[in-house]
């Protein structure tokens, strides 16, 4: 199957040359692009791999809004904010919607989940769902000072420096000697905090 359409997101910028054999996990997420989600599902179901077994969950939230079989915590790691971000690229914003429905069912499998789409709803420029996914974050995980440099960056984005500089030394409270918070500390201070 070779792709014709720039009309949606791939996991690749340019789409016209991707090939995708049929019945493959790509042929499946090309299925949920499309909206034939029972189609993605019957694929997902035949590929005996991670990304599958995933993509059997992910179509079952989609569709069905509910959680048959749980997920695994690397499943959520490896997964979740990836196709978050695909589904958004590709305007699929009511199965993205789903999706985030079953976080807090996640939280219980991995307590990064708010993390990971916090960071993808930033990435996309859904600023007012970064934060309150970050937000939700911290009652589930403070001490990640991942999520601690992620909301400096945030808040540096708007300028607040009072905020940045307090979640950036928590960061480093948290992990003293990361590299990139020790940066965006040092560029806080030199832009007049």
């Amino acid at each position: 199957m070779s792709l014709k359409s720039d009309d949606f997101f791939f996991f690749v910028d340019k789409c016209s040359n991707l090939e995708i054999a049929p019945n493959s996990v790509e042929h499946a997420y090309l299925a949920i692009v499309s909206g034939d989600l029972d189609s993605a599902y019957k694929i997902f179901k035949s590929v005996d791999s991670p990304r599958a077994h995933w993509g059997e969950i992910l179509v079952g939230i989609i569709k069905n809004k509910c959680i048959t079989t749980f997920p695994t915590y690397f499943q959520i790691r490896n997964f979740f904010e990836i196709d978050t971000d695909f589904l958004i690229k590709n305007k699929k914003i009511d199965y993205v919607e789903n999706l985030l429905g079953a976080l807090e069912v996640f939280s219980n499998i991995n307590q990064e989940v708010y993390k990971f789409a916090g960071r993808v709803m930033f990435e996309n420029k859904l600023y007012a769902a970064a934060l309150k996914y970050l937000e939700e974050s911290k009652k589930v995980f403070y001490n990640d000072p991942e999520l601690h440099f992620m909301l400096s960056k945030y808040y540096i984005k708007f300028k607040k420096y009072n905020e940045a500089y307090f979640y950036v030394n928590e960061c480093l409270k948290y992990l003293p000697s990361y590299y990139p918070a020790l940066l965006l500390k040092q560029q806080i201070e030199e832009n007049g905090f």
